[in-house]
Order: structure tokens, then sequence, then C-alpha cells
């Protein structure tokens, strides 16, 4: 077990916080962190794990961390490497949100994209889920990480929070998992305690408090904000919520825990939230709490303003449309001469995501035109709209499979010519066109993964 040296004010603070448990809490971080990851119920595949996460449906834990980047099938968006304890998301959403209905839901800070991920599961393909991240470079990062889950009812923008405001009581649910001081990630990363101060937590207190008045308008009356943090101190945490309380009108629901989680049920003047402690469960430092808005609030018209899509032609429309399942469900518009399939019951709301604000992705881009002719796009391979029957497929072992996600040639040829669907035991991994004498390999090329074997 190796020596931890605390920060002396949070060692203080924890403390007195835990009382006899500080030893517990001290020693479990000499210790390696839980590794676990959830699987993606759209896309079986069998992975050898542990044992199962308690309060997730599909989350595992494993017995060591393999080199996940060898993977394939983590490539192919057979599962998301995730912290258990950020899985209880799941319990807000299954006690609190109706998921049988067609619901609008923000993921405000989503990147990389484990919450999203989570959330496109638990959600249903009526539903429209919107992932942010105000930073560029992650915002693609999550964009990538959603295109791999396959889920086509999703948005993913690069907006400030703050950007929210231009559409009023849009939004049934709200995730919040705020930037945070990371007190709850110290065992994971101990550099992250050399990053740490009591000044630190003040500005993340303040940061926190900004997103939250900033997206508050985005929620409808009635509307749930499901707010978490990997942090333990109640600046970031109690303090916060009653600030938000107290000036916008809010009220905080109880889930229904079962005691042997041995997760922490946190009431403090009316507030309740939910703490998680490394030594009292298999997870890391995290804390969740669930608001509801009583306030009044003006909501956007989605049909107002005009529809500045533009709608695939009937010829191209023809081709494309039986590369999809349920195509009756979907509508098909170009742009840059990229089609784009959206779920036809969120058309109108994406055209008013679009006009107020910046889109990386929609729906599933399905193909590119070049000279009349129809190029299969990534992101379809990858979509659970796939109608796989259009398309010739070519299995690959895991070796090739490597060779392929490397962007390499691949030594071997199919029996066919043309665009064939690469496979991985069952997973689609993207497109390569086969010509008569050597294969065009198609994985884009900022997807690549550059570890050796």
């Amino acid at each position: 077990m190796t020596d931890i040296v605390f920060p002396p004010p949070f060692e203080s603070r924890m403390r007195q916080m835990l009382g006899h448990a500080w030893p517990a809490f001290r020693d479990v971080h000499g210790q390696p962190s839980p590794v676990s990851l959830r699987l993606n119920p759209a896309k079986p595949f069998g992975v050898a794990t542990d044992h199962a996460i308690p309060w997730t449906s599909h989350g595992y834990y494993l017995h060591e961390r393999p080199v996940f980047t060898l993977d394939p099938a983590i490539h192919a968006g057979a599962y998301y490497v995730q912290e258990a304890s950020s899985m209880f998301l799941e319990q807000a959403i299954r006690q609190h949100v109706p998921t049988d209905e067609a619901l609008n839901v923000l993921d405000l800070c989503a990147a990389p994209g484990g919450k999203s991920t989570h959330l496109a599961s638990l959600l249903n393909t009526e539903s429209l889920l919107v992932s942010n991240e105000v930073i560029r470079s992650r915002a693609s990062i999550l964009a990538e990480n959603l295109q791999k889950w396959g889920r086509n009812n999703v948005v993913v923008t690069n907006n400030d929070p703050e950007d929210f405001s231009r559409v009023p009581g849009l939004f049934d649910v709200i995730v919040v998992d705020a930037p945070c001081s990371g007190e709850g990630l110290f065992r994971k990363d101990h550099g992250a305690m050399t990053e740490w101060s009591e000044d630190a937590v003040a500005l993340c207190s303040s940061r926190q408090r900004r997103i939250l008045a900033d997206v508050w308008p985005a929620l409808r009356e009635g509307g749930l904000l499901i707010y978490s943090t990997c942090t333990y101190n109640h600046a970031e945490n109690e303090a916060n919520l009653r600030w938000l309380r107290d000036e916008h009108s809010a009220e905080f629901l109880t889930l229904n825990v079962d005691p042997a989680w041995n997760i922490i049920t946190a009431e403090e003047d009316g507030i309740q939230g939910y703490r998680f402690f490394p030594h009292r469960l298999e997870g890391e430092g995290f804390f969740l709490a669930i608001a509801r808005k009583t306030s009044a609030e003006r909501s956007v018209n989605i049909k107002a303003g005009k529809d500045h899509f533009t709608t695939l032609s009937k010829k191209l429309t023809a081709q494309v449309t039986p590369w999809i399942q349920n195509v009756e469900a979907h509508s098909f518009i170009i742009r840059e001469d990229l089609i784009q399939c959206l779920p036809d019951n969120k058309r109108p709301l994406m055209a008013l995501l679009a006009r107020n604000l910046r889109l990386v992705t929609a729906g599933t881009f399905v193909a590119a035109v070049k000279h009349d002719k129809l190029i299969p796009e990534h992101s379809l391979a990858l979509s659970t709209i796939l109608n796989r029957e259009q398309f010739n497929t070519w299995t690959l072992d895991k070796d090739n499979a490597l060779h392929y996600l490397r962007k390499e040639t691949i030594p071997v040829m199919p029996d066919t010519t043309g665009h064939c669907l690469v496979l991985y035991e069952g997973l689609s991994l993207g497109w390569v066109n086969a010509l008569t004498n050597r294969v065009n390999n198609l994985y884009p090329s900022e997807w690549r993964i550059r570890m050796g074997a």
C-alpha cells in the first residue's frame, strides 16, 4: 500500500466529515481503483466480467484492466469504460423520469460521453438527447463516442451553457455533471491532489452556480435537473443546491436506495443528495441530487421559424431508403453533399436547435454524394438503424481488425468488390472499398488507433 499525502486542508475537512471512518478512507487511496464498464444493450457482445454493478442494468466490474485500445469491440461501441459510481445516474432516470414518453433531454457537460451514452440507452427512440460540450476539441471526442454508441436520436452541440437560454422551457430533463475540484478522483489520479486548493474549490463552486443559473431557463416547469460532481465538499454540493432552491425555486427528490449498496444519503435543510465514498463501495467519490423546477417558465415554440434543412431529392431518397431500418420513422436531409438521417418526430426540434446552437452532429450521417454515387458514411456503419442486409459484409479476426482500425493495409481480400461492411465478432467496425487488386481502408483517419501490438 502506498502512503498518500493529502493536502492538509482537505485532510482536516475529511477527518471532520468522516470521524472514525477516516483511516479506512485514507487507506483505500493506496489501493488500485476498480475497473468497470457498461455494455451497450443495442449491440450484444460477450465481455469477460467479474460481477455486476448493483445500481445499474448493464454495468460490470472487471478482474483487471485490459488494454482497451486493442479491443476492436470498444471501437465498435459494444461497451463504454466508465467509473462505477457515476452509473448511479440510472437510478435517477428510472425512478423519476417517464422513459416511455418522447422526452427532450440535455446532457450539458457531456464530454467524453459516459453519461450521454448511458442516457442514450435509457431513453426510448422517440426521445431526443442533446449532448453538449463547451470545449471544441472535447466536443469532437464526444461526437465520436456517441457515433460509436450508434443511436440516431442524438444531437451533439458545442455551446456555452448560457446559449441554452435561447430555447427556454425546451427540456424535460437536464443533466449537469459539473466541472469540479475532483476530490473523488484522488485515488485514480494522485496528480489531481497537486492541483487541489481551497481557492480551487471556491472557484469551482462559483463556476457551478453560473452554469446552473445559465441553463435553468431551458428546463420546463416541472422538469428535472440532475446535478452531480466527483467531489465531497459541501461548497460544491449542498451549498450550491441550497442556492438553487432559494434563488430559482427548486425542490429536491429522493431515491429508493438499497442499504446494501453503502451509499450515504445526505439530508441537509430540505436538500437530499447521495454521496459515494471509496472505502464504503466499489467506486470513486461521487455526489448526485435531483431537483424539480417549481417556477413557471415560458416555452419556446418548436414549430415556429423556418426549417432550413434541405430535403433529399426523390432520386437520392429512393437509393438510400433501403439502407435504413424502420425508414418510415425517419426523414433525410442533405447538407454539403452529406446525407443525414433524422428521427422524423424530432426534425422540427432539430431545426430549432440548428437555428440557435452550434451543431456538431445530428442524427446519423448516412452517405456522401459524389458524382451521383453514394459513398456510405462511417457513422452509418456504427448506427443501429443500419439495414445490414443491403450490404456485403467481411468478417475479420482480431489481428486484421486491428490492422483495419489502424487504417493499415489489410493483408487479405474479401470475396466481392465494392463497398463492404467490416465486421468483428458480429459487430460493425466500418467500411472498405474492395477493388479487383486491393482494398481501400475507409476507416476515418482522425479515429485510427496509434498504439502498437
